[in-house]
């Protein structure tokens, strides 16, 4: 498999003379969904099923917005949310298709609160 851009633009038409001549969108430097799924294939070929994990959650998370993900990514650091508002970005996310996540935000609801890391 060749590597995409999120557009489905082969990264080999991405250009400086392209940019320059300004048919380039963000969509065509951002990585495609089939990108990261081939590599957590090729992470799990090779014995590394936490990158490959990884590789999958991130091939979820292509389809929201950047400030959506950074509002998830800020949501998850230390004492910055509650356990209930974990579980409400966890709900929010598996209606969106992105179940991996959802449970890795449940899993840091649990792990945060036996930790001491939830907001008060």
């Amino acid at each position: 498999m060749s590597a995409l851009g999120a557009s489905g633009r082969d990264p080999a038409d991405v250009t400086l003379d392209s940019v320059r001549e300004g048919s380039v969108e963000m969509a065509d430097v951002s990585i495609h969904p089939l990108t990261l799924e081939h590599q957590a294939q090729v992470a799990e070929a090779h014995a590394n099923p936490q990158l490959a994990s990884n590789f999958r959650r991130a091939a979820e998370l292509t389809a929201l917005a950047d400030d959506e993900v950074l509002a998830l990514y800020e949501a998850l650091r230390p004492h910055r949310s509650t356990a209930e508002e974990l579980a409400d970005l966890a709900g929010q996310l598996e209606k969106r298709g992105a179940v991996r996540n959802a449970a890795l935000f449940r899993e840091a609801a649990q792990v945060y609160s036996r930790r001491g890391l939830l907001k008060q």
